[in-house]
């Protein structure tokens, strides 16, 4: 079991093994960097080579190309990060497909539903399950999965996005009672709009429909928070970082939501 650093003293993730997906990009991205200035042991996964490798050139991170959507990827993930850096301590899920490309029930493709749900919802449960016994073992853990508001709400022409969403949320409160004795905590964070590559398909697809320019379909997003802005990726992962942490230790089955007070 790991040892717990004498009260006062801040352990946060220091030489902790993190995972993180979807980490070529946005949230994962700036997740990936904040642990690693920290001096986390990071491995970044994504689908992405490209992105991987400028990850690499700017943090001391490892990184692997690899899809969340199969049950196979996702122990892959796991067991490259285990060779690599040892057992997982740090789980961080973040890897998502938007809604960009979805329509209304009615018009709602079969397979806009399963790739959505492969990658939101089935990657997650694959890879915590993996994960798990590394966690049980060292008697420490932190897992964050990245939901959304659309998590807690729902909005026309994403039925598949809300519902892997609301599903993330039950997952990770069902995996942090199971985990919990074992002394592993399991939260999830909730972002509102973030101008993130994913965002930016919804808008392209809400501008198109509503005869706007994308900057309009985001100035009415700022809009929509009290602070006129939206969220910025960095931001999002500081939450992350946080509930990564030893100083999290007694916040388990949470939803954080981390968007300035707004709606979305």
């Amino acid at each position: 079991m790991t040892a717990v650093p004498p009260p006062g003293e801040s352990a946060g993730v220091e030489g902790r093994v993190a995972i993180v997906t979807g980490a070529g990009r946005g949230i994962g991205r700036a997740t990936a960097l904040a642990l690693a200035e920290r001096r986390a042991r990071v491995l970044g996964v994504s689908r992405t080579e490209s992105e991987l490798r400028s990850l690499a050139e700017e943090a001391p991170v490892e990184v692997l190309v690899e899809s969340v959507a199969t049950e196979e990827g996702c122990e892959r993930i796991v067991a490259e990060a285990r060779r690599r850096l040892g057992p997982v301590e740090i789980l961080v899920l973040n890897a998502g497909i938007g809604s960009g490309h979805e329509r209304a029930i009615w018009e709602q493709s079969t397979k806009v539903w399963r790739e959505t749900m492969a990658v939101n919802l089935d990657g997650p449960f694959f890879l915590t399950r993996a994960a798990a016994p590394d966690l049980k073992e060292r008697g420490w853990g932190r897992i964050v999965m990245v939901s959304s508001t659309a998590g807690e709400q729902g909005a026309p022409g994403m039925s598949a996005y809300t519902a892997s969403k609301h599903g993330l949320m039950g997952l990770m409160r069902a995996v942090a009672h199971d985990l919990a004795p074992h002394g592993v905590t399991c939260n999830a964070v909730l972002p509102g709009w973030v101008r993130t590559e994913m965002a930016e398909r919804s808008a392209t697809r809400e501008a198109e429909q509503r005869g706007l320019g994308v900057d309009e379909v985001w100035a009415e997003r700022a809009a929509a928070y009290p602070s006129n802005r939206v969220v910025t990726p960095e931001e999002v992962a500081e939450a992350i970082v946080f509930l990564a942490s030893e100083e999290a230790s007694g916040i388990n089955a949470e939803g954080i939501t981390v968007a300035l007070g707004g709606p979305w």
